[in-house]
């Protein structure tokens, strides 16, 4: 079993990927309970002299009656509308994309597309081969499509609409893709939308790490955004804008952008501080019912036994002024510092300005209380090496094969997945027995030695994301795009500038934090090695001592506490065909939970297969494409699953053990108001609000208290059409 550092944020790997296939004994981490994983702090959210968030019981009601109210979005959408189904959406019309998030224009093929397309059985996978488990048999059909969700009309945003309306002011028309008889009809997503239970371990969030583990207080970009910041009262009453850096927030940083997506949620030119003016005065779910016995929302709701009702009795602007401390609120006085408002309107106030902070912080709080730890697989006793023994053989047999396979290597620890960098590594330095192997640092760079026709490749990837071949790196670049500033979203990249010494292009601070002795073999040493070596760099190349401290290193810090000169470093950064300095994250992905996996699909970042066993004959042949940085990871052909129909059964087993029965049934905390979203359009007629738009089909989610449904929820599959 090869070397995995699986706390660090850059990843490098020790192996020649072949020989990881002869693997036949369970090894690597072994998964253990969620019940043994902690919430990673927010330091200063609700500790210290003065936290952000004084009433953490009002601040999760605010953040559940936002992540479920349909006035958050220009034209009916919630951000639950899309994460309804176990955090996931379960969906089957007008969920098609032609797209991916970044395939290029002239890629885009619209001649088999159809919006308001109704999913059937055939339709997946979309790349699907004459016999699915032989990676060279001929594609039966190719398709390029991403099954997303539905989310709005676009167009351009004109006024804000205080009163109770679905549909806002905008300037809509017919788009190129998304129109059915000739009338315009709801954009999909170029991502499939993946669970939200459970998001609260990820160290960054979003397929492509868009959603910054900083929260500014204003959007997604942490730190990389140097004008963001929050209106901030003291003591003599005077207000600045103070810059803010919330650790472990990422969830926080996620809630502010769909809102203003002009696919997701919004028209596009739309601002948080137009949704505050817009629901600032409103009752909470004012046109949605909520259950007298919700978890959250009860002791506000209107409802009684005999009958459900709307809303809540409070505004969304009380809610606030009880949560969130007052040095936010308090200056009630407009202030054109604030921000411009449409033309007419009066100046904000500062409740609107920081309505950013307000928004992300409580749905972070809400979303934080969505934990899955009561799975069959956590609720299980457990032998004395940590084994559980109330499976059956064939799940204990799927266990074995899961970690035989190295799934493990990316679906690590109790949440099932590498991108819960921080907790994960909380959790070895308590538990190292229960990660075999593993360094208990929390580095943000991991280092990929692989030999390659006898010569050494070396690669750095982000730890929590992996390319695995799903589609083409053309559709969509995924961790290797940039921010709206241009710069990477990669670590990896940042990293390299940093060992260059090009210290202005590494954004995200915590790269600079990564020590030399914490990857799992030497990136540089101060001598000259006398045999071929993992190390990249030696003493006649040009080596320092790493400047981070050398406590608790992985490596003999005596050794491998060294980094490349920045002259060395930038010498070879430079070079075209480096073979030293490479950040390989092309169409590299974050790696999702596999937690109630059974009922989130449809499965990989674009939404290409429907079922668990077509995921399972995917990662049997190898995967789909050779793309540049897949061939640095463990996707390879997979024979203990390619030959065998039962061991493929039993890791399916295996996998529905990691379902909680409080998600399948909607209780507690996974229960919620009543939700009413688009799926689809009627073949005739036009919505009220714009002419040129096809009338909606609904989908009626009824309110859940928390006792929870009489129904269970149902795998994405069970919903398609067999046409």
């Amino acid at each position: 079993m090869p070397f995995l550092r699986y706390t660090c944020l850059i990843s490098i790997l020790i192996y020649s990927l072949p020989s990881s296939a002869d693997n036949k004994l369970p090894s690597g981490p072994k998964p253990i309970s969620l019940k043994e994983l902690s919430i990673p702090i927010v330091p200063g959210l609700l500790d210290g002299q003065a936290p952000i968030i004084v009433d953490k019981k009002s601040a999760i009601i605010l953040g559940k009656a936002l992540f479920w109210d349909t006035n958050v979005g220009s034209d009916g959408m919630a951000c639950a509308s899309c994460h309804f189904h176990a955090g996931a959406d379960s969906r089957i019309k007008n969920q098609l994309s032609p797209k991916g998030q970044s395939t290029p224009p002239n890629k885009i093929v619209l001649n088999d597309f159809s919006a308001n397309h109704s999913l059937s059985h055939k339709d997946f996978p979309f790349y699907q081969l004459e016999n699915p488990l032989q990676e060279n048999t001929q594609p039966k059909h190719d398709k390029p499509f991403v099954t997303g969700s539905a989310g709005t009309f676009g167009g351009f945003y004109q006024s804000n609409h205080v009163e109770k309306s679905s549909f806002e002011d905008c300037k809509r028309s017919v788009g190129d893709a998304f129109h059915t008889n000739g009338l315009a009809a709801r954009r999909v997503t170029p991502r499939n939308a993946p669970t939200v239970i459970n998001s609260i371990f990820n160290h960054r969030n979003f397929w492509d790490g868009r959603a910054n583990n900083i929260f500014n207080g204003s959007n997604s970009w942490g730190d990389r955004d140097v004008n963001a910041g929050v209106w901030v009262t003291d003591s003599a009453h005077k207000i600045t804008k103070q810059r803010l850096h919330l650790a472990n927030a990422s969830l926080a940083s996620l809630a502010t952008a769909p809102p203003l997506n002009s696919t997701e949620m919004s028209c596009s030119q739309r601002t948080l501080k137009h949704i505050a003016r817009k629901l600032l005065p409103r009752q909470p779910l004012d046109k949605q019912k909520v259950h007298w016995n919700d978890s959250v929302l009860a002791q506000l709701s209107f409802s009684n036994k005999k009958q459900l009702k709307s809303g809540l009795n409070t505004t969304y602007e009380k809610l606030i002024q009880k949560a969130f401390h007052d040095k936010y609120w308090n200056y009630n006085e407009s202030n054109p510092e604030f921000g411009k408002p449409l033309e007419g309107e009066p100046d904000y106030q500062q409740i609107e300005a920081n309505f950013a902070l307000f928004f992300g912080l409580a749905i972070q709080l809400y979303e934080a209380t969505l934990v899955s730890d009561e799975a069959p697989f956590d609720n299980s006793r457990r032998d004395k090496d940590n084994r559980p023994i109330d499976l059956s053989a064939a799940e204990l047999n799927g266990l074995d094969l899961f970690r035989i396979n190295l799934c493990s290597t990316c679906h690590l620890g109790p949440n099932f997945t590498a991108s819960a960098v921080n907790a994960n590594a909380a959790l070895a330095k308590t538990s190292p027995e229960v990660f075999s192997e593993v360094s208990t640092t929390t580095n943000v760079v991991n280092r990929i030695p692989v030999f390659l026709d006898n010569k050494p490749l070396v690669v750095f990837s982000d730890i929590g994301f992996s390319s695995t071949g799903v589609a083409r790196a053309t559709d969509d670049i995924g961790l290797d795009g940039n921010d709206v500033f241009g710069n990477p979203l990669s670590f990896s990249k940042q990293y390299l500038q940093f060992l260059a010494g090009q210290d202005e292009q590494v954004k995200d601070t915590v790269v600079k934090s990564v020590r030399s002795c914490d990857f799992p073999t030497a990136l540089a040493v101060n001598f000259k090695p006398s045999y071929r070596a993992n190390s990249v760099f030696n003493i006649n190349d040009g080596v320092h001592a790493q400047p981070q401290d050398n406590q608790n290193c992985f490596l003999n810090p005596a050794k491998n506490a060294f980094l490349p000169t920045k002259q060395a470093a930038k010498a070879e950064l430079n070079k075209v065909n480096s073979n030293k300095m490479l950040a390989e994250v092309g169409a590299s992905f974050k790696i999702p939970s596999l937690r109630n996996i059974e009922l989130t699909g449809p499965y990989m970042h674009n939404g290409s297969m429907a079922s668990l066993e077509q995921v399972i004959e995917f990662y049997a042949r190898g995967g789909n494409f050779a793309n540049d940085a897949k061939e640095t990871t463990l996707v390879f052909s997979l024979p203990e699953l390619k030959f065998s129909e039962k061991n493929r059964r039993d890791l399916i087993a295996f996998l529905k053990t990691l379902t909680d029965e409080r998600v399948r049934y909607q209780r507690a905390p996974f229960d919620h108001p009543e939700l009413v979203i688009p799926h689809g359009h009627t073949q005739t007629g036009q919505n009220i609000a714009d002419k040129v738009l096809a009338k909606d089909d609904f989908l009626v989610i009824p309110a859940v208290g928390s006792l929870g449904a009489n129904k269970p929820l149902k795998s994405f599959d069970s919903y398609l059409s067999k046409d």
